[in-house]
């Protein structure tokens, strides 16, 4: 049977919303690392969980935990700048997760993102395994979408203004859940293979913290929703 591992990222010094992984959020110290730290080990199918960091204050925050499931990944200073890119980083996860693994790739970003949504998305990876070859999550998108030019999902010289509900659905990569084997790392140089299953979040779960205004956000959609 495959082992669950939790790959968790954090690189020191974010730019768009400054200490981002470790300052204070909603009153919880440890702010989105504790958080994230703490759904993931209440996760039954995760076996361990790798933070991959060159921040000493992530490092002091998982290591407080106190659980042997977390791993402290020393991440190497070249993968760990504003010029990373997330292809370079995929590359480096075979390099420190072993064989007959499943990576659950995951990031501190998605708080609302709880222990029984990963649950839930490990299942349905496992039970459509014979259709799909990974899964990610994303956000369903049925509405009027335009480029810069024209609409890209309805056809106005059909109608102009169809019922939202009959326009063709796109998904957006919402970045909360990246499921595959470490074969699809290593083979593709991926962390979803060439068929992966769409797993739709709702706007509250999906929330996504980017800039600083997503962070005040999030804290007053903590009062109500969040949970550790």
């Amino acid at each position: 049977m495959s082992k669950i591992v939790a790959f968790l990222p954090m690189r020191k010094g974010s730019q768009r919303v400054k200490n981002k992984n470790i300052k204070n959020f909603s009153d919880i110290d440890g702010g989105l690392t504790f958080i994230k730290i703490t759904q993931l080990l209440k996760v039954k199918q995760i076996d361990k969980i790798i933070v991959s960091t060159n921040d000493e204050e992530v490092k002091k925050i998982a290591k407080s935990f106190k659980n042997a499931k977390i791993v402290i990944d020393n991440r190497p200073e070249n993968l760990a700048s504003s010029s990373t890119s997330t292809d370079d980083l995929i590359k480096y996860v075979p390099k420190i997760i072993q064989d007959n693994n499943v990576i659950l790739w995951t990031h501190v970003t998605s708080p609302f993102v709880d222990e029984k949504i990963y649950e839930e998305m490990i299942k349905k990876y496992f039970e459509e395994k014979n259709k799909y070859d990974s899964l990610l999550s994303v956000n369903k998108l049925q509405t009027f979408l335009w480029d810069n030019k024209e609409p890209i999902n309805y056809n106005r010289e059909i109608e102009k203004w169809p019922r939202t509900q009959t326009i063709e659905p796109l998904y957006e990569v919402n970045s909360a859940a990246f499921i595959a084997d470490i074969q699809i790392y290593k083979n593709l140089n991926d962390r979803i293979g060439k068929k992966p299953y769409l797993y739709e979040l709702d706007k509250i779960k999906s929330f996504d913290i980017d800039w600083e205004e997503d962070f005040e956000i999030a804290e007053i959609l903590w009062r109500k929703y969040g949970k550790i």
